[in-house]
């Protein structure tokens, strides 16, 4: 590829970022008095797969919109490849996306649609090459045989094949991806979820992904950026995004989560987190701070066995069970403390006979390493 000469940008020239596809500096993003994105700083590295994650309204689809340019920052900077973006309209961008709801067109056929953006090419390309281009694309996403379909006979799940093939046919630096797998149910979308893996890394481009689903953004992307009320509150991998959680919102928000109000002190040489019903838990994580507290646990980190007469620890009663075939979740209401969400994985728990019915009492066993503990002021 011929190198890009450096664009001016004000008083300076920003070199072509060799690393970076895109790069967010400094960008906000306003609508009247409402800020949708504020303070923006994000390198996307040259060929990740990046997923953008947070509840409605965050301001993930904002970002992705702005990098397609169908919105202009506020204030602060977008580059793609190192090149300012300020000012350049959409369908000079090297860029492509593929939107929530496809938006094919329903009387072309598939060749076709997928050919569009081809035609679109100035200096125009000629007939055969167009072709070839279409027919490959098609070939990537396992759909050479459907050139001649009309959209209407397509499944959901090939129409959203279809998209993908338009989208990458221009051979884009970057593909946006606005919760592309929300139309489809469960079984396709993990089927689909596989094919998207399977295609950036044939592909080698830069993927970024919008969804609220944490679970696609999980299972993936390299690295998960959640996003809350139009900032960034944490871009790690998804193992660290789940396993060490900056905040209690993304304790909250990936994954499930028991939270408890506990106060946390000094205990010989060491800290423990005392709760309400008077459970005293060793805690093993450094730099606990002392004070109040309010501690996240993974329902999956809580083992529960029958309880006994004998029985000193933790102890409540099963109060609901959630049958998920190679897993068991329930509801344990503990004196003090309230319901607490726990996750069996029958595998390790011996089947059938790990089955606890509703009003068993169980007791609750924690590991001191489980619990993640986030200042009550900062909750």
């Amino acid at each position: 590829m011929a190198r890009q000469s450096p664009r001016p940008q004000g008083n300076r020239t920003v070199e072509p970022s060799a690393e970076f596809d895109v790069e967010f500096r400094g960008v906000a993003k306003r609508y009247g008095d409402v800020t949708a994105v504020s303070g923006i700083d994000l390198q996307l590295k040259r060929g990740a797969f990046i997923a953008l994650l947070g509840p409605s309204g965050c301001g993930k689809t904002t970002c992705l919109r702005m990098i397609g340019g169908f919105e202009q920052p506020s204030d602060g900077d977008l580059l793609i490849a190192g090149q300012s973006m300020r000012g350049v309209p959409a369908y000079r961008r090297p860029v492509n996306m593929v939107f929530q709801h496809y938006a094919l067109f329903p009387h072309f056929d598939v060749e076709t649609n997928v050919a569009y953006g081809l035609r679109q090419i100035r200096p125009r390309l000629d007939d055969k090459e167009i072709r070839r281009r279409a027919a490959e694309a098609l070939d990537m996403v396992h759909l050479g045989k459907f050139a001649k379909r009309r959209i209407h006979e397509l499944s959901g799940g090939q129409q959203q094949r279809v998209a993908l093939a338009r989208a990458i046919v221009n051979r884009p630096r970057v593909l946006l991806l606005d919760e592309p797998l929300a139309a489809l149910d469960k079984k396709l979308r993990i089927a689909m979820q596989l094919e998207l893996q399977n295609l950036h890394r044939e592909l080698g481009i830069t993927f970024l992904l919008v969804t609220h689903d944490q679970e696609e953004a999980l299972s993936m992307s390299d690295q998960v950026c959640v996003m809350n009320t139009g900032r960034i509150v944490q871009l790690s991998s998804p193992q660290d995004i789940y396993d060490n959680p900056a905040s209690l919102f993304v304790a909250d928000f990936v994954g499930k989560t028991n939270r408890l109000d506990a106060v946390v002190e000094h205990q010989g040489g060491s800290v423990a987190a005392r709760f309400g019903n008077g459970l005293v838990l060793p805690l093993t994580r450094p730099d606990v701070a002392i004070g109040k507290a309010v501690v996240a646990i993974r329902p999956e980190a809580i083992a529960l066995q029958p309880a006994t007469p004998a029985s000193t620890g933790l102890v409540g009663d099963v109060t609901h069970r959630i049958f998920l075939g190679s897993s068991v979740e329930y509801s344990v209401a503990v004196a003090g403390l309230g319901d607490l969400l726990v996750f069996a994985d029958r595998a390790l728990q011996g089947g059938a006979a790990s089955l606890y019915e509703p009003g068993a009492r169980v007791e609750l066993t924690i590991s001191p390493a489980a619990p993640h503990v986030f200042s009550h002021d900062a909750a």
